[in-house]
């Protein structure tokens, strides 16, 4: 069982363009409605794999009642908490060649009460599974400490954490040493202060990811592919040839099929990548069934170029 704690969870709208024209009426050719936030989109992800899976979340006015119907028909199973504000609605529109601009919601104001009914909830999941999820913004009114909070709560009891967050609460949750952090190239530079521009840049932001904390660092890098590290192992690979639809949910979804095996470290990667690419294949918020999972597409380096520059495209 892999749970997944999404703490600022949104009902994503994403709408389809032939172009965007700043300015100008712009006509959507195609629109679709899911359940969205980072660690929701991990357990729909490993849902659609009919992978066991629990999606812990705060919800709240209009858009909780339609987040709570639009998880029920992924079949994930959720902790859902309630909260008096409503919950975001975030808009992304894609382009051909799955460009995406997103416009995301502030989203609610958690008080005390609703904050430790949220953690409370999150803590009493994790004596049931193997890999505890704690992924995407803190909302407002909770403090960024939130998660190595929850690191530190469940840390006897065996389950292994992975974090997807950005910016004070990824520095913070880095002192609670969890098992594994999955950064963007743009985390990155936020977290460590600094471009990153060739692969010997992203080995180098790993490396100092791990002297802050973290047990292992799994960076996605968009079109350049991604990379595993923990201290006796680094990993490079990366899908070729791939259809682009939509990079929506191809980070999620990589860290959804890198959890969803207990092989070692290579395969976990290879699976994570081989996820990533049927997400981007599909259109929309779509997360892809195992029957579109394949592994040939990815391309694991024996010899990683350290002086390969980035592309800087798709960095999700």
């Amino acid at each position: 069982m892999i749970v997944t704690l999404t703490p600022n969870p949104s009902v994503d709208r994403t709408l389809e363009v032939s172009n965007l024209r700043f300015g100008e009426i712009n006509r959507a050719r195609h629109v679709t409605i899911d359940a969205g936030g980072k660690g929701i989109n991990i357990a729909r992800a490993l849902a659609a794999s009919n992978l066991p899976t629990k999606a812990i979340l705060p919800v709240g006015g209009v858009e909780g009642g339609e987040i709570a119907r639009l998880l029920a028909d992924d079949g994930v199973e959720t902790v859902l908490v309630p909260i008096a504000e409503s919950i975001r609605m975030n808009i992304s529109i894609v382009e051909p060649g799955g460009i995406v601009t997103k416009i995301n919601e502030p989203g609610p104001y958690l008080v005390v009460e609703e904050e430790r009914a949220l953690l409370e909830a999150t803590v009493s999941a994790a004596d049931s599974t193997s890999w505890l999820v704690l992924s995407g913004t803190i909302p407002r009114g909770v403090g960024a400490d939130f998660y190595s909070r929850i690191i530190d709560r469940v840390r006897d009891t065996g389950v292994k954490i992975a974090v997807d967050t950005s910016g004070e609460a990824l520095e913070k949750a880095l002192i609670a040493q969890p098992n594994l952090v999955k950064p963007n190239l743009a985390e990155m530079e936020e977290l460590l202060g600094g471009r990153i521009l060739t692969l010997k840049d992203v080995v180098n932001g790993g490396q100092s990811i791990m002297e802050k904390g973290a047990q292992a660092v799994l960076i996605t890098m968009g079109s350049d592919g991604a990379l595993f590290m923990n201290q006796s192992t680094i990993i490079y690979g990366e899908v070729r040839p791939i259809r682009v639809e939509s990079a929506v949910g191809a980070g999620d979804a990589l860290l959804a099929g890198f959890l969803s095996t207990e092989a070692n470290e290579r395969a976990k990667f290879t699976e994570g990548l081989a996820w990533a690419a049927a997400t981007i294949a599909l259109p929309g918020t779509k997360l892809p069934k195992a029957n579109q999972i394949s592994r040939s597409s990815v391309y694991i380096h024996d010899r990683i170029d350290l002086a390969r520059p980035m592309a800087r495209k798709g960095r999700r």
